[in-house]
């Protein structure tokens, strides 16, 4: 505290004294002070007392990686509506291909002295991304919740849903119906939620008496058209059943599966992960693993609330149980192909 108020009263030319009154909202200082205080404080990379933030303290960013997978709308439609009812305005910020990134937005955030941030998916699960700027709102005491599994050494509150659990269902369920060749298609090698849906997927394979084979797992950048080359390269090698990361890549093994004139389920399985808008609407309609996006989507506004009050004890990490919807992209194994 003593830097800071050094720092400020030097930058605008006054004495820390007076610092010390705008920071405090006291009287006794001019309207013109104040605010080059105030802008001081920006310029250097303070945050503002609460008080001072005006209606800007009820602003609360939600960046999200994209909109067109349909989970991430789903989830800023619960946490939009979790915190208007905490009277809190959500900010979204959506990335875009070659547009402004979650470096700039966290910037830009910032510079609206917002009460908090919820990041629903980014850069914070993948280990080989640029992480300085999650570590720029920690310096500043910004409350932050995650949601999705983060990596090590981002210490903010996160919201998951169990990758494990998922993949277990997913697997057990493909099993069921008489499928031995089970193939996944995941995110980048270095994506947490899809090294954790690996690693349940191994530890499947072993207690079945078998090792999960490399040829077994491709990855994919997050959409349906890496999906559908994904999958198709799992096909080739005569994998009959197909546990995927996402909707949208599920979506896309159909798509590979009909290009090559599989049917599905006939030949084929797919299982997706999200149940996402519209995977009723599909043809087949997508068997697919559940995220409890409300409860997910509440519990990381109340874990937000807990921190801007003051009243939080670190939870860490909040794993939520998913749910196995069985549609129509799954049958009995009736073609050994």
């Amino acid at each position: 505290m003593t830097r800071r108020l050094a720092q400020v009263a030097k930058k605008v030319g006054v004495s820390e004294a007076t610092v010390s009154r705008v920071l405090n909202d006291k009287p006794g200082v001019s309207a013109a002070t104040r605010q080059s205080v105030l802008t001081a404080l920006d310029v250097l990379g303070y945050e503002r007392p609460t008080q001072l933030r005006g209606e800007r303290a009820r602003l609360v960013g939600l960046v999200l990686p994209e909109l067109q997978n349909p989970i991430f709308p789903a989830f800023a439609e619960v946490i939009g509506g979790a915190l208007a009812q905490q009277g809190l305005t959500p900010v979204l910020c959506t990335q875009t291909r070659g547009g402004v990134s979650e470096a700039d937005y966290v910037d830009l955030l910032l510079e609206q002295h917002v009460s908090g941030v919820v990041f629903a998916g980014g850069l914070f699960a993948e280990a080989d991304a640029p992480h300085d700027h999650y570590r720029r709102l920690a310096e500043r005491n910004i409350p932050v919740v995650l949601i999705n599994a983060s990596i090590e050494g981002l210490d903010f509150p996160c919201v998951a849903c169990d990758d494990t659990v998922a993949v277990e269902q997913a697997w057990r369920h493909l099993a069921s119906l008489g499928h031995e060749r089970i193939g996944l298609v995941l995110g980048p090698a270095d994506h947490v939620p899809s090294r954790r849906k690996l690693a349940a997927a191994r530890d499947m394979a072993r207690a079945a008496g078998t090792e999960l084979a490399d040829e077994c797992v491709e990855r994919s950048i997050f959409s349906l058209e890496g999906g559908q080359a994904a999958a198709g390269r799992l096909m080739e090698r005569g994998v009959t059943g197909i546990v995927c990361g996402s909707d949208p890549l599920a979506l896309g093994a159909i798509r590979a599966a009909r290009r090559r004139g599989l049917s599905v389920p006939t030949d084929v399985s797919v299982v997706g992960f999200d149940d996402s808008a519209f995977m009723t609407c599909t043809e087949p309609p997508l068997s697919t693993v559940r995220q409890p996006i409300e409860a997910m989507g509440r519990a990381a506004v109340d874990l937000l609330c807990a921190q801007i009050r003051g009243t939080q004890t670190h939870p860490g990490e909040l794993l939520f149980e998913p749910e196995l919807v069985v549609r129509g992209s799954t049958a009995q194994l009736l073609s050994t192909r």
